[in-house]
């Protein structure tokens, strides 16, 4: 899946911190004041920005993060694994979505983020983090590993999963359903998930593949020299 699963794990330990340190930032202020400081004037910046078209426009892209088309296409992409029997790419792709879908609704209910006022969708739970976000991510660049072979035509895929999840996540501030650390938190954790569980299964599998060879190794010795060979 990863032509260097290795730097995969590292950029995915780099991630993971990120991760974290947003997440520590939104939870250890209780009055949120820095952060909410931020936010609060990333939310003014989009909605001064806000033009009819681009509300459409905003709108396209947070119907294109929901569950009516992230689930579709994933079950899809997971019917195409079976068939072609890539069952490694399968269960990375398999245990992203398992894990990630738990921990939406898991960290809404820990944080219990109020959501911003006067949003453009109507909403139905807390704020942070962004599930649009965690699973637009999970989906978009989770799709393009599994899929395409490493090269420059899955690397100019990877770009364009990347701006689409980025893109997805901000027309949700654009419409006022989601501050912005409530977004890069759910984009840093979905393609934390996405990139981590590749490298991780390609990691188990390599070293797997090198015990199996160094067994048979030794085996093959010990068999010549019980021959006198």
């Amino acid at each position: 899946m990863l032509l260097n699963h290795r730097r995969a794990l590292r950029l995915v330990a780099v991630l993971a911190v990120l991760t974290v340190v947003v997440f520590l930032l939104v939870g250890t202020d209780p009055n949120r004041g820095f952060v909410q400081d931020v936010d609060d004037g990333f939310l003014d910046l989009m909605v001064s920005a806000r033009t009819g078209p681009l509300v459409w426009v905003a709108k396209a892209l947070a119907f294109a993060g929901s569950v009516w088309v992230n689930w579709p296409i994933r079950v899809v992409v997971m019917v195409l694994l079976a068939v072609r029997r890539r069952w490694l790419q399968l269960t990375a792709f398999l245990l992203a979505v398992i894990t990630s879908e738990p921990l939406i609704g898991l960290l809404k209910e820990v944080y219990d983020r109020p959501r911003p006022a006067a949003g453009l969708l109507a909403t139905h739970s807390a704020s942070f983090p962004s599930g649009h976000a965690v699973a637009g991510a999970v989906t978009a660049v989770g799709i393009v590993i599994v899929m395409l072979p490493p090269g420059p035509r899955r690397w100019r895929w990877e770009v364009q999963a990347a701006v689409f999840a980025g893109l997805m996540a901000l027309s949700r501030t654009y419409l006022g359903v989601h501050w912005l650390s409530d977004v890069v938190a759910g984009t840093f954790l979905g393609v934390t998930l996405a990139v981590g569980w590749p490298a991780l299964l390609q990691e188990l599998r390599e070293r797997r593949q090198s015990r199996t060879s160094h067994v048979g190794t030794g085996s093959t010795a010990v068999d010549l020299a019980a021959e006198g060979l």
